[in-house]
């Protein structure tokens, strides 16, 4: 996963000034059919037919955080999602701003009545 261009100045800002940042307080995955890259505003999040972002939380080990519990997104309804091959970690259910991406190590194409899970623990963040 990379985090997008404002989470790196968040972040070292964080790290290495005294200057103060807002942390995000909810964390919710978005599906996207191509990349978002790290501006965080480009590619194509899915839209219509009841996809809607899912909340997530996290647990960290170590250098890792992976998601404490299974995420499930509402099935498609009424039409095709399309192809999903990236995701975002966002600060908010509609809007808002992206933290982290990252392209699915297989696409998966979501149809008409397709649910897309993660299983806990599936979904890992490594700082390096």
């Amino acid at each position: 996963m990379s985090l997008t261009n404002a989470f790196e100045t968040t972040t070292l800002q964080y790290l290495l000034t005294t200057d103060s940042v807002t942390r995000p307080t909810a964390w919710y995955i978005g599906l996207f059919t191509s990349d978002p890259t790290d501006t965080g505003t480009a590619g194509t999040e899915v839209s219509g037919f009841d996809y809607a972002r899912t909340a997530a939380t996290f647990t960290v080990s170590s250098d890792t955080a992976s998601n404490s519990a299974a995420v499930e997104f509402p099935a498609a309804n009424g039409g095709n999602w399309g192809t999903v091959s990236h995701i975002g970690i966002m600060d908010a259910a509609s809007g808002g701003n992206m933290i982290v991406h990252a392209p699915l190590t297989v696409a998966k194409a979501i149809n008409d009545g397709d649910v897309f899970r993660i299983p806990t623990g599936d979904l890992d963040i490594t700082a390096s």
